[in-house]
């Protein structure tokens, strides 16, 4: 049966921990009697005991298990252990399949983006966008509402670590932090587990490497001047970097006369 999804997907939208244990539930071969029906995988998966999961073939995360975390409609890893079985067909996990690093780091690239390059940039964030939902929700689906944010989060790293280190860059992460940060103010979006917020200070540490390796990128920043009240004052290490720049070049100017 074709499954709609593969191995970075499952990692985008798993948490560490739960992913480890996943791994290890599938590589010790406690996914069993696995069976496919009706668009399904199911299968006894063994934990602390012997739990009944499935996984649809189109959306891992619908599914269900018998265990505690299933039960309230949770993603637990016994499902992720199936999923994996689903996308590997039984066959084993290299040490990559198995890193699960989603940290926002800068490329070594320094050329310019090609049109398609840039309007590919630009598809991905919006569909990655479109996972920072806003919760209003019951107090039982919270954690699926988190998950989503982990899933965007992941996929932003993705994205913007495989970005060129100059302007143009500069100037998609600055608009991105900008969205995310609207989204935080006024879009209802629920981040008390840090999840959006930990990844945009990530992105503005990037910034300011960004600004050590090509002093250009700097120009990207005058945006940020007097965009008022932001969700945790991001902006601030970046107008600072762009006010010594100013500065400097004024004081350049005065000693050249």
């Amino acid at each position: 049966m074709h499954v709609n999804y593969d191995l970075n997907k499952i990692k985008f939208a798993t948490d560490e921990a739960t992913f480890a244990r996943a791994v290890g539930l599938y590589e010790s071969g406690k996914v069993m009697e696995v069976e496919t029906l009706g668009g399904y995988y199911s299968a006894v998966v063994q934990g602390t005991e012997s739990y009944r999961a499935s996984v649809s073939a189109r959306n891992y995360k619908q599914g269900h298990c018998t265990c505690y975390l299933g039960q309230k409609d949770t993603l637990c890893k016994h499902m992720i252990a199936l999923a994996l079985h689903a996308v590997m067909d039984g066959k084993p996990l290299n040490d990559e399949d198995k890193q699960l690093d989603h940290k926002v780091e800068y490329s070594k690239r320094r050329e310019a983006l090609s049109d398609e390059e840039l309007m590919l940039a630009k598809i991905s964030i919006t569909a990655a966008m479109k996972h920072i939902k806003s919760y209003r929700g019951p107090s039982r689906t919270w954690f699926a509402n988190q998950d989503s944010l982990r899933e965007g989060c992941n996929m932003f790293s993705a994205i913007v670590s495989d970005l060129p280190v100059n302007k143009q860059s500069a100037e998609i992460l600055v608009k991105l932090l900008l969205r995310l940060d609207r989204k935080l103010r006024i879009g209802g979006v629920d981040d008390s587990n840090g999840i959006v917020g930990g990844f945009m200070t990530q992105v503005v540490e990037m910034l300011e490497e960004y600004a050590r390796i090509d002093p250009d990128c700097i120009n990207a920043f005058k945006s940020l001047i007097g965009i008022g009240i932001t969700c945790f004052q991001w902006e601030e290490p970046l107008i600072r970097i762009w006010d010594e720049k100013t500065a400097a070049e004024y004081n350049e100017k005065i000693s050249q006369k």
